[in-house]
């Protein structure tokens, strides 16, 4: 299984800065233990000062993290505020199919429920349904979905 760990960088901020990307740690480290086959892509690890690149660099990272979310098996989103990069990747996936898999407290907003197969408040919630199999199951389903 492929796993994208899309998530809040930027935000909302208007300077150029970057929110605390620790929450991508936690998530990786999770997920890793419940599916230790996985292969699981940080968009942050490989680009920490993306904040500073050109345009044309931001635009070549860009499409290549959004067709990576229309082709991995799951996307795993953080999004405790709005996040226009997320939201571009999680419509991309479901577009496409994928799974999605949203964590957030938004979970009134239109984007998140037409994209998600689940979405969990909080980290907690969400380690709780893969740990007690909840997530597996909505896997399994989405698959068999797919197939029909």
């Amino acid at each position: 299984m492929r796993v994208f760990l899309a998530g809040i960088m930027q935000g909302s901020h208007v300077a150029a800065l970057v929110h605390d990307q620790h929450y991508r740690d936690a998530l990786r480290d999770v997920v890793q233990r419940h599916w230790p086959e996985a292969e699981v892509y940080d968009p942050h690890a490989g680009h920490a000062n993306s904040v500073g690149y050109s345009l044309e660099r931001a635009r070549e990272v860009f499409d290549g993290h959004v067709a990576m979310c229309r082709e991995f098996d799951l996307v795993i989103a953080f999004v405790p505020e709005a996040s226009m990069g997320t939201a571009i990747e999680i419509w991309e996936a479901c577009r496409h199919g994928r799974a999605v898999i949203t964590i957030t407290p938004l979970v009134h907003n239109w984007v998140v429920q037409l994209t998600s197969l689940a979405v969990y408040r909080d980290r907690e919630a969400f380690e709780a349904a893969l740990t007690g199999g909840e997530i597996d199951r909505l896997l399994l389903r989405h698959a068999a979905g797919r197939q029909a």
